[in-house]
Order: structure tokens, then C-alpha cells, then sequence
């Protein structure tokens, strides 16, 4: 998956908002040339995409394929059950995403935990259902109860994938970047760093200054001799 959250762990932005379709093509390109042919990339729909006229969207989604993902995801379902409907009539794969939208940051103020009261429960299996009856193909859930997740996931028979929504959905994902401790300062509840990035990144390029500084690199072994009997002192690796 090649989420919008490369706006802030790839491009420095304080949120997903400030991605755009011109900012995920040449990531989606690049995750397409890394993974091979036979991975399957889906690639977020950027804030408000898919919220202006069909041809804007289907504009978007056309370069997105064309820059190598085979499906797209997109937040939420209220008002988006037209534009859904035609992506996969048109023979695009869809990803549902419910729960937590990071998207509506401006909207909701904050992360938080959606489906701790009954309403919010029967909104978040309603819109699953109804994610599903479109022809979404999976659907992600963000900082869900994990007995909601778990009550979504049995509830329709598409996949559901989790984060922050317990260990009984279909699967799981995370953001590369968070996984492997990039940011020092981001600790939501539901991730587990698996390693210190920030401090192993840190520490390599401390000990690279101070070896410049203290001139043991580059030594002989990082250089090249010139070649004996060279008369024009042209220099071989």
C-alpha cells in the first residue's frame, strides 16, 4: 500500500492532507519498479480527490494505474457511494477505509477511537455493509475496538485489514516508517517499533562526521592507486 501518509513521513507534513496525486505518482512508479509485476499496490486517493467531479477523480485514478498500483483506497462512505460505485464499474479494485479517517483531521480535531457507543458501532457495520454491497474489495479499519473489528470482519465477507483495530481482523498493516522508529515522537498506542531508525540512522551519520573530522575516512582502503607503468597517471578502480 502506498498511503497518503507519505506526506508526513516522506515529505515532512504535519498531516495526510497536504498529499497530492502529483506527490503519490512518482512513489507509487517507485514502489512498482521495487516490488516487480506480481505485487499487488494499492495507492490512497489523496484529500478530496474523489470529493470534486467524476472526471477529476477518474483523472487521478487513471494515473495512478497507469503509474503501476491495481487498486485504489479511499476514506469513508457517506457521499462517496456514487463515485465508488462507478471506479469499480469501471473495472478498478477499490480498498474501503472506516474507523479513524486521518483525512477529516480538520473535522474531528484528532486521532481517536471510533465505535466505543452503540451508534457509532451500527454506523461503522452499516458502512462496512454497505462498502461491501458497492464492490469494495477490502476494507481497512483504523483505531477500532478489536470487538468491533472483530464483529465488522465476521459480518461481511470481504477482508477486512487492521490498525489499531485488534488481532481478529483479516489482516494487518502498518506505516513502514513508524514500524522501523523513524519518528522518536510518534507512539500512538497501537504500533509496536520493531527498530530504533532514528537512532541507528543517527548514530551512522555521527560516527561518518566524526571520522571526517578525525581524517580516518576516507583512508587507503576507500581510494584508488594509480595504475604502474601509466604515463599518463589516468587513475583505475
Amino acid at each position: 500500500m502506498v498511503g497518503d501518509s507519505l506526506a508526513s513521513v516522506m515529505h515532512g507534513h504535519p498531516t495526510t492532507v497536504f498529499a497530492s496525486s502529483e506527490m503519490m505518482v512518482p512513489h507509487i512508479a517507485a514502489v512498482r519498479r521495487g516490488l516487480g509485476k506480481d505485487a499487488f499496490v494499492v495507492a490512497d486517493m489523496p484529500f478530496l480527490t474523489y470529493r470534486k467531479s467524476v472526471e477529476d477523480t477518474m483523472r487521478v485514478v487513471d494515473e495512478f494505474m497507469k503509474a503501476g498500483a491495481n487498486a485504489i483506497k479511499l476514506e469513508g462512505v457517506i457521499g462517496n457511494e456514487g463515485i465508488i460505485k462507478h471506479i469499480v464499474d469501471s473495472g478498478i479494485p477499490v480498498m474501503g477505509h472506516l474507523g479513524f479517517t486521518p483525512q477529516s483531521i480538520n473535522a474531528v480535531g484528532t486521532s481517536y477511537v471510533k465505535g466505543r457507543d452503540k451508534d457509532e458501532v451500527r454506523e461503522l457495520l452499516n458502512s462496512s455493509k454497505a462498502l461491501e454491497q458497492l464492490g469494495c474489495f477490502s476494507i481497512v479499519l483504523e483505531c477500532v475496538p478489536s470487538p468491533v473489528a472483530q464483529e465488522i470482519t465476521e459480518s461481511i465477507k470481504i477482508p477486512t485489514i487492521g490498525i489499531g483495530a485488534g488481532a481478529h481482523t483479516s489482516g494487518q498493516v502498518l506505516v513502514l516508517q513508524d514500524l522501523i522508529g523513524v519518528d522518536p515522537n510518534f507512539n500512538p498506542k497501537f504500533l509496536k517499533k520493531y527498530m530504533d531508525g532514528f537512532a541507528l540512522i543517527r548514530d551512522a551519520i555521527n560516527q561518518y562526521c566524526s571520522d571526517v573530522d578525525s581524517k580516518e575516512f576516507p583512508s587507503s582502503q576507500h581510494g584508488y592507486e594509480v595504475a604502474k607503468n601509466n604515463e599518463d597517471n589516468k587513475v583505475y578502480s
